[in-house]
């Protein structure tokens, strides 16, 4: 393993590099002070305040005004903005005159982040528009403030946000981003370790150095590997509950177990592809189309009860899917650890698959020949 310098970058160098850098990536949270555009053809003392006010907000900067919406979506399509706000001719007009004049807004959907912050942004400077104009009518009714405030939200809504109070993308995705990345280092180094046996013709005395017993050679090979992992997570775990404050209901070492569990779980998948698929080629090519599906399937982007009943169902072939259900509902939510025994013991079940195939693997490093 020290030799092989695949071994030092695959288990060591670029986990710890994806755990520093989505980290301090996402550090400040939100991304604020996202470009977008104005289109004012009204030229009226209220569209200027209106483009006044969405630029003094937190998440998006007005950067460019247009003349047209051609113009302006062109930008969008060159990518120098994510949005524009479109102030039609005689808005301020229509407005006083309670004609409802349309204001438009138009977002990049194609850059999702992005896309749904300016639009958040723009719908919220929409609603505030309109208030604006409808407080100005009434108090030039005669309304008093009270009154107007009665007829403008007449329902408070109070907000109390439990376990990430300030919103903060940084506990949601790198919590499960960079174990999805593991994820894929766990898989693909399993099944590579194995296959360089039968590659480099060593596999003969992988079996003769245990004396012919594949759980003693297989406990041998994958020990290192688990230990330099065990590390790795270590390391996530501090840096990120610790050093980087996320939030945590449960103690280190739950989170530690929870960390072993999912490395055991990828180990016994990639282990258990390689007994199924003995070729190096094809056992890492499944267990990176297994990681890399996770991304998508695990819930974490999309929920998985929005998801067609096939994949729901499917979800549950894949490791990350149940690491992110304990770490949802133990670690960020504080549930009882009892309330995931499900997902505790499908992981369990993914930790345990190579029983079924550790006779094939003997019969395999005994008897095949390797394939390029």
């Amino acid at each position: 393993m020290w030799h092989n310098h695949i071994y030092i970058f695959c288990m060591l160098i670029f986990p710890l590099f994806t755990t520093f850098f989505f980290t301090d990536m996402m550090k400040q949270g939100l991304p604020t002070e996202l470009p977008v555009g104005i289109v004012d053809l009204d030229m009226s003392s209220t569209s200027r305040k209106m483009a006044r006010s969405l630029d003094g907000m937190q998440l998006v900067k007005v950067t460019a005004h247009y003349p047209n919406v051609t113009e302006a979506r062109r930008a969008v399509q060159r990518g120098e903005i994510y949005g524009f706000f479109y102030f039609p001719n005689h808005m301020a007009a229509d407005l006083m005159a309670s004609r409802q004049p349309t204001v438009s807004f138009y977002y990049n959907g194609a850059v999702l982040l992005a896309g749904s912050m300016a639009y958040k942004s723009m719908r919220t400077e929409a609603t505030l528009g309109s208030a604006a104009v409808a407080m100005a009518k009434m108090s030039a009714l005669g309304l008093r403030p009270e009154q107007i405030k009665q007829k403008l939200q007449p329902i408070v809504v109070e907000s109390h946000l439990v376990n990430n109070p300030t919103l903060d993308y940084n506990v949601y995705l790198s919590t499960s981003l960079i174990p999805a990345c593991f994820g894929i280092f766990f898989f693909l180094i399993t099944a590579y370790s194995l296959g360089t046996e039968l590659k480099f013709e060593k596999a003969k005395d992988w079996i003769k150095q245990a004396k012919g017993d594949i759980v003693i050679a297989m406990t041998g090979k994958m020990l290192p590997i688990t230990f330099v992992f065990a590390f790795v997570m270590f390391v996530y775990v501090i840096w990120l509950y610790y050093v980087n404050g996320f939030p945590h209901a449960c103690s280190t070492w739950l989170l530690l177990f929870n960390s072993l569990l999912f490395i055991f779980a990828c180990q016994g998948v990639g282990i258990f592809i390689f007994g199924l698929i003995p070729s190096l080629r094809l056992s890492m090519s499944v267990c990176a189309l297994l990681a890399v599906l996770s991304f998508s399937i695990a819930g974490f982007t999309f929920p998985v009860s929005a998801m067609h009943p096939s994949l729901q169902t499917l979800s549950w072939i894949f490791p990350m899917r149940s690491y992110y259900m304990i770490y949802q509902m133990v670690v960020l939510n504080g549930y009882p650890t009892a309330s995931a025994w499900v997902y505790y013991v499908v992981l369990l079940v993914f930790a345990l698959l190579p029983i079924l195939v550790l006779p094939r693997i003997k019969n395999i490093m005994l008897t095949h020949e390797y394939i390029s």
